[in-house]
């Protein structure tokens, strides 16, 4: 069941448990506000006013009355040195829609209308604001926690610290026996190309000497 109702010159759609900004209504918060201008109503059957509906009525909750985002504003005149910046917040009210009533019968919503209240939500910044100027004057309370993880820290920097030594060391100690084994192939790579080289150098002779 939904409801096409008129406040403000604007046209609205609701049905039950809806929140709904409307124009700024003169009404206070958690106030109850019966709209009888109600266009059209869908129940049964869709009902349309002629122009309103007879024996139709919408029941309101105000919930906030707040401002809409800044609208920014500028005007300017070319080669006649004239601009003007301004800004504008829309007023409205929050409204929550807590049951619909026509000719067909009522409906109301499952759900209950949220109030915002100013006052508790000024308590809770403050109380918040308190615990955390409490924390910045005795941060002892929480030292223990901060020191269990600082060691933590360190002991873990410590046995990543001694695994890479552990490493340096293992490659250093590798490092010259790989050096002197290299040394070594070289020497006998050296001496295996002599030894050819001799070889072939009286092959050579002893072909001469026969011719």
């Amino acid at each position: 069941m939904y409801a096409i109702i008129r406040s403000g010159g604007k046209q609205y759609k609701v049905q039950p448990g809806d929140v709904v900004r409307l124009e700024k209504l003169e009404a206070d918060l958690g106030q109850e506000l019966q709209i009888t201008e109600v266009l059209a109503i869908s129940g049964d059957s869709m009902i349309v006013g002629e122009p309103i509906v007879k024996d139709a009525k919408v029941t309101l909750v105000v919930t906030n009355q707040k401002k809409a985002p800044k609208i920014i504003i500028f005007k300017k005149k070319r080669r006649q040195g004239y601009r003007r910046l301004t800004g504008h917040r829309q007023p409205y009210t929050e409204v929550f829609v807590k049951s619909i009533s026509g000719p067909s019968g009522e409906v109301s919503a499952e759900t209950r209308a949220q109030v915002f209240d100013p006052i508790k939500k000024q308590e809770r910044a403050q109380r918040k604001a308190e615990y955390f100027a409490s924390l910045k004057k005795s941060p002892a309370k929480h030292s223990g926690t901060a020191s269990t993880a600082g060691s933590n820290v360190e002991t873990t920097k410590k046995a990543v610290g001694t695994r890479t030594a552990t490493k340096k060391a293992a490659v250093k100690a590798k490092s010259p026996a790989k050096k002197v084994a290299a040394k070594k192939k070289a020497a006998t790579a050296s001496k295996t190309a002599k030894a050819t080289k001799k070889t072939v150098a009286t092959k050579k002779k002893a072909a001469t000497k026969k011719v």
